[in-house]
């Protein structure tokens, strides 16, 4: 972010933050709608994700940032933690120097990704019961594998460090296998992430605190929109032909779902006029 510097007034910058928050039900059968909502700040202080989840009471997906840690402390945010942020450490391990120990542990967090293939799209329900079959068995065999290998692996080595940090978080990802509706990484999460990274490749910088908020707006509008395979463009031309006399109770009316419903309620119209 763009800021004036000291001495001689010139433009210097900040590194300033936005937060991602993704929900996608679909591989639970859900029904809710996919949704991403975006946050701006001007600093990565544990604040500001206590200030975005003040309402909310569930689960959150999250890397092992310790500036999440005052949300869980309420009780009402639980922590799920993601194994994909686990695997990437050995990944990296055995894509660089192939130590086997690395490769070995990617081959047994697949197998997780494996049972996970059978899970996507049935009901929590059913999720559970094969996490408890299959992923449950190998999860457990996991946790006992990496204590193994840490006590064959000297304390100050990268792959040690990926031991630790993997059995720090191992049980913060044990909730995924009593509870359908969780997933085994926020990867949806991750994905929302991308487009930020690519647009700031482009534009380089904010250019001051007002214009980080508008953008985290036009993140949310637009991220939203593709996540329900709604064209942002013509989505946002049809809410700006009607907000002025919209009812502020019934936002919901205007949302990217709510407009695809309306497209496929009329392309169902006009395949009946033709079929008749």
């Amino acid at each position: 972010m763009l800021q004036k510097g000291n001495g001689r007034g010139k433009n210097k910058t900040k590194t300033a933050r936005l937060w991602v928050y993704a929900r996608k039900e679909d591989t639970w059968a859900s029904g809710a709608p996919p949704a991403v909502w975006y946050q701006f700040s001007t600093s990565r202080g544990a604040e500001h994700p206590s200030q975005h989840l003040a309402t909310y009471e569930g689960f959150a997906h999250a890397d092992a940032y310790a500036g999440y840690n005052d949300a869980y402390r309420t009780g009402r945010v639980k922590e799920m933690a993601c194994m994909a942020h686990v695997r990437r450490e050995f990944f990296t391990l055995w894509e660089s120097v192939k130590l086997p120990v690395a490769g070995e542990a990617v081959l047994r967090i697949r197998k997780l990704y494996d049972v996970e293939t059978q899970a996507r799209f049935l009901p929590a329900s059913e999720r559970v019961a094969l996490r408890q079959e299959y992923a449950k068995p190998i999860f457990d065999d996991l946790e006992v594998w990496f204590k193994e290998q840490l006590g064959k692996t000297s304390s100050k080595t990268p792959l040690a460090k990926a031991i630790k940090y993997a059995l720090a978080r191992l049980p913060k990802a044990l909730p995924y296998l009593d509870h359908g509706f969780l997933e085994l990484d926020n990867n949806i999460a991750e994905r929302a992430v991308r487009p930020v990274a690519v647009g700031r490749k482009n534009y380089l910088f904010m250019g001051s605190e007002a214009d980080g908020k508008s953008d985290a707006i036009a993140y949310t509008l637009i991220e939203t929109a593709k996540m329900n395979k709604v064209n942002p463009e013509a989505w946002l031309a049809w809410v700006l032909e009607r907000i002025q006399d919209h009812p502020a109770n019934r936002i919901h009316d205007l949302m990217p779902w709510a407009y695809q419903d309306m497209i496929d309620a009329k392309n169902a119209e006009a395949e009946a006029k033709d079929a008749a």
